[in-house]
Formats: structure tokens, sequence, C-alpha cells
């Protein structure tokens, strides 16, 4: 990924803090010489001996095969993003941007077929989802049927081998610029404008961190 030094995210707690927070990622994969993509929820599992994702798809998605030869992969997690118009910036010459944050994980892929993995894997991905719920559901299903859902899907983990984050939130821009962006996307009407707005606002320093 291009990333310009002012967007450069260097703080790995910042680019974990962000992956946890923006959890349904693009999983990209190779068949042949032919890219593979699929939108899956992934978790990230911390650990001082190396940094995992953990996630699960349908059987049926051929993906999973491509997971099976341990090639590297790329997963994708995006923040929100927005059209930055030239006539928020204080300054005459300008031209139209797209600012946004993501980060990029690049790992090496494991089939994880031990049940007890999987079903930990089901288990977490439900429990951090269901916790905003008023009442949380639980996956409280007889054995055969968890077992036949479970038949359905495949599990994997990716052993993190590289991260990239950038954030491009007008840091190049001056204070000037960077006010009359922020007054743009709040005021939108768009919710991914606004989005990016309170997630800019979230940043230390605002668009300069």
């Amino acid at each position: 990924m291009y990333i310009p030094p002012a967007n450069r995210v260097e703080d790995p707690a910042r680019a974990r803090a962000f992956i946890h927070a923006h959890g349904f990622a693009t999983l990209v994969s190779r068949d042949g010489n032919a890219p593979w993509a699929s939108h899956l929820p992934v978790l990230l599992e911390e650990s001082p001996q190396g940094d995992r994702l953990l996630g699960h798809m349908a059987r049926a998605n051929e993906q999973w095969k491509h997971l099976a030869s341990g090639a590297e992969v790329l997963c994708i997690f995006h923040g929100p993003h927005s059209y930055v118009s030239p006539s928020w910036y204080a300054a005459e010459l300008a031209v139209p941007t797209w600012n946004y944050a993501a980060v990029h994980v690049y790992g090496t892929p494991r089939i994880e077929g031990d049940a007890a993995f999987l079903r930990r894997i089901l288990d977490d991905t439900t429990s951090k989802y269901e916790s905003r719920m008023p009442v949380p559901w639980k996956m409280d299903f007889p054995a055969d049927t968890l077992a036949a859902y479970m038949k359905a899907i495949v599990g994997f983990s990716i052993q993190v081998t590289r991260i990239e984050a950038k954030f491009k939130l007008g840091q190049n821009r001056s204070k000037e610029d960077q006010a009359g962006m922020l007054a743009g996307l709040e005021n939108s009407g768009n919710d991914e404008s606004e989005a990016l707005a309170r997630f800019i606002r979230g940043q230390v320093g605002g668009a300069e961190a």
C-alpha cells in the first residue's frame, strides 16, 4: 500500500485498536494467477508470541482451499471514508480528494480443523458483536444441530507477518484547511462523511494524529 510519511501509522497499538474496531474485513488470496476476495468478520488475537487473525467462511466458498496452501494472504480492514471537496478548504488552490483509514495485514494462513478451535472462533465472534445488543443472543443449539452448522463452515487462522496502517485524514493541510474539512464532513448530511469526522476527532491531535 502506498503510504506517504504523513499518513503512516507507526504505533502498533493504534493499528491493533483499529482492527478490533473495524473487524469486517476483505480477505485476499490467489487462485493460481487470479486474485480472490471474500468479505468476512475477522478477529485479532494478540500474543507476545505473535498476533493472529481468526475467522471462518462457508465451506462452499472455495477460498479456504487457497488458505490450505499456506501462501501469503492479505486482510484489509476498512474504516470510515469520504469525498473531500476543495470548497471546504481555506486555500484557494486545491483539488478534490478522498480521505480514509485502512489497515493491511499480511500473514501465513492455516486451516483450523479442530472442532473446539472452530467453536471458540464462533463463540468469540458472536460474543464480540452480541455484546452491543440489549439482550445478547447465545449460540445454544442442540449438539446435532450445532455439528451440522459447523460442518458447513471452515475455520482459519493467519499468523501475522506484517501490518501497514494508513490514516489519510488531511494531515498535509493547514490548520485552517483541516478545520474547514471537518466542518464540511460534519455538515454534509452523509452518514459516512460524518463517521469520518468523528473518527478524525477521535484521533490524538485531530487530523494531525
